[in-house]
């Protein structure tokens, strides 16, 4: 029987301030790029070595820590649908308790739904559950070295952090150092640009991410911007009293950035498609778990009591009906219509969820949590509820009329955050029980852990989205028209995701670039399995390629850069390996997870400092001051670019300096 300490007061407390910061990060960096990351294993790096300070301090209690702030940090994966409310204009910004309630909702049906897959799933299945298994073997590790090894990852991801910290200081507040540059020029009536961003955060996402993604990324940005553009301005011309970037930028909005969702979206739905078998198994699985009565005598292996997860779906169900209530009946329409669209929502929300919950928990065991497609997830639950909305006679009276439409759009959109949430909750939460399983932890205290990390994080989600929006803005959505344009959040999945309703709903939707994308997705997705075919070691990502046109070039080049130093990493670390005769996987995994830790610190940091600045411009704006309260010197020409291309440079020296250090470590 286990009798260490598991579940605790100070382990509660400790997981909910790392879910703070961890949602806070995922929120900024998945606004700014469309990406966010496990904060599974920092987490435990971080409650590991704090912890060690307290006494009795146990392997679980760790794990319990770790499982709550991962929780919290996959809750964030909302911001891919809901910021579409204000990109429309439908919201002006995001009312606390609307987002905490589907925030909570969502979430805490996605942990009560996973709950009857996991003795399934995880403990009579052999998925690999590629992050679960990760993350038990770093808190094996921790505890076997009592602390130390948790002490120096501490060390890079704080490493990571203050330089990261204090880049953006200089960046985004001081304003000393620029966030990118570019060089515009022309070929006759073409114009084209050479970029790059300076982004750390996006530099770290680039490194986690690994070099295929990277040079289909890589690809995208050439197929936008060295033929797109300027094969456009080749045949539409520009206005010559425009800039050579304004002309450009407009184009990539107007019509690049349609041809990147049509690929995004053919490669989410494909990757759907292609692991249609493990969806299906997955709902079987889940169907089949409810239908049996297994009766568990150890108490670590015993789950949440029934009694217990109907008792909270039944108050997860109610806030349901109250959140959807509410948010129809801003519209004015009569109450038997709101109750019946609010009948309608819920039942979608929760069928659907279920459905996708057990698909997303098999996708998680076999490809793991990252490599899942929620975006599919969520393209496919967007036209689902769309269509559906559209075949009731209650809505179609009101498509004749923009008001109409737009609600129509908008609870589209909210719809579908809630099961998004489900989602990505079951995606996550099988990767932890799996963790737990390995590290023999209390299921039934694990599921308690993962039930307050989605409260933490409903409650801080929405004040986060309201201050970012606020000081920055996104795409098509800015609170005042003097904004820096340069620092505006891309929230490139709920921009996607609102187009993909608004054109359902207003059958206006400008197919010319979409269906391009389309094809030119279709294309990709032949050839990536023309080399798999082959047994190639290359592949080609189409939703990579997606992103890659899909983002600005600002955004696409750290990335890019990222994936690069995780290529420069791996070869020099296997021919040092090779050169003393040890094993270069072995070799490679410390040095692997060394720069993890590191990238993770850079994400961290900088995006801490964004949310910090956030707050700071927000009071400034209130106060009648100006958006850059912290700025030293209102201009200084094209300095700022050249500091900011050295200093990016400088780090990356130093991130693969530090990465290697670990080489000289015993192995």
């Amino acid at each position: 029987m286990n009798k260490l300490r598991e579940l605790t007061f100070r382990g509660i407390i400790l997981g909910a301030l790392i879910t703070m910061i961890f949602t806070a990060s995922n929120v900024y960096l998945g606004l700014k790029v469309g990406l966010t990351f496990s904060s599974a294993i920092p987490a435990a790096v971080i409650s590991m070595a704090i912890l060690r300070f307290f006494p009795n301090s146990t392997i679980l209690e760790n794990n319990m820590v770790q499982t709550q702030a991962s929780a919290a940090g996959t809750l964030s994966s909302i911001i891919f649908v809901i910021p579409g409310l204000l990109m429309m204009g439908y919201w002006h910004d995001f009312p606390f308790w609307l987002t905490f309630a589907v925030c909570l909702a969502g979430g805490m049906l996605g942990v009560l739904f996973s709950i009857p897959l996991r003795h399934v799933m995880v403990v009579k299945s052999d998925l690999p559950y590629p992050e679960g298994v990760a993350a038990a073997e770093i808190l094996k590790a921790g505890s076997k070295a009592e602390g130390n090894d948790a002490n120096g990852g501490l060390k890079d991801i704080l490493f990571g952090g203050v330089i990261a910290s204090l880049v953006s200081l200089f960046t985004n507040g001081f304003k000393l150092l620029s966030g990118n540059t570019a060089y515009w020029f022309t070929a006759g009536k073409a114009i084209f640009q050479i970029p790059l961003g300076f982004s750390l955060a996006l530099l770290s996402a680039g490194y986690l991410i690994g070099i295929i993604s990277g040079i289909a990324i890589l690809l995208g940005t050439i197929i936008a911007w060295v033929f797109g553009i300027p094969i456009l301005t080749v045949i539409n011309g520009y206005d010559s009293s425009l800039s050579l970037s304004q002309v450009a930028m407009q184009i990539w909005d107007n019509d690049i950035r349609f041809i990147g969702a049509g690929t995004i979206a053919i490669s989410a739905v494909w990757t759907l498609l292609s692991l249609i078998k493990p969806v299906i198994e997955g709902v079987k699985i889940s169907f089949k778990t409810l239908r049996s009565d297994v009766s568990i005598k150890d108490t670590t292996e015993r789950d949440l009591s029934p009694k217990w997860i109907f008792s909270i779906m039944g108050m997860m169900l109610v806030i349901l009906v109250v959140t959807f209530y509410s948010f129809i009946a801003d519209s004015g329409l009569s109450t038997g219509i709101a109750w019946s669209l609010v009948a309608c929502a819920v039942l979608f929300s929760f069928i659907m969820g279920f459905l996708v919950a057990a698909a997303c928990g098999y996708m998680a065991g076999l490809v793991g949590s990252s490599a899942s497609p929620m975006s599919g997830i969520a393209i496919v639950a967007v036209i689902a509820v769309s269509l559906i909305l559209l075949g009731l006679g209650e809505i179609n009276g009101m498509l004749s009329t923009i008001e109409g439409s737009n609600f129509a759009t908008a609870l589209a959109l909210f719809t579908t955050s809630t099961v998004l949430a489900i989602a990505c909750i079951s995606n996550d939460n099988l990767q932890d029980l799996k963790t737990g399983y390995l590290v023999n932890a209390t299921p039934w205290k694990q599921q308690v852990a993962l039930l307050i990390g989605c409260f933490v994080g409903a409650l801080v989600i929405a004040p986060i989205l309201e201050t970012l929006y606020h000081a920055y803005g996104f795409t098509g959505a800015v609170p005042r028209s003097d904004m820096d344009l340069s620092q505006v959040l891309a929230a490139p999945q709920a921009s996607l995701m609102t187009t993909i309703a608004q054109g359902i709903f207003s059958h206006k939707l400008d197919w010319t670039m979409i269906f391009i994308g389309l094809v030119l997705g279709g294309i990709i997705i032949i050839t990536d399995l023309i080399f798999a075919k082959n047994n190639s070691k290359f592949r080609l990502p189409a939703l990579a390629v997606g992103l890659g046109i899909y983002l600005p070039p600002s955004v696409t080049t750290p990335i890019f850069v990222g994936t690069l130093l995780s290529w420069i990493i791996k070869r020099y670390t296997y021919a040092n390996a090779k050169k003393n005769n040890v094993d270069p996987e072995i070799q490679f995994k410390k040095v692997d997870s060394k720069a993890a830790l590191i990238a993770s610190g850079l994400i961290v940091g900088e995006s801490l400092i964004g949310v910090i600045l956030a707050v700071v411009i927000v009071i400034s704006i209130t106060n009648g001051g100006s958006d850059a309260p912290l700025a030293i010197f209102k201009n200084l020409g094209d300095l700022p670019q050249y500091l900011g291309l050295l200093v990016f440079i400088l780090i990356c020296w130093l991130f693969i300096r530090r990465a290697l250090s670990a080489i000289k470590s015993k192995i």
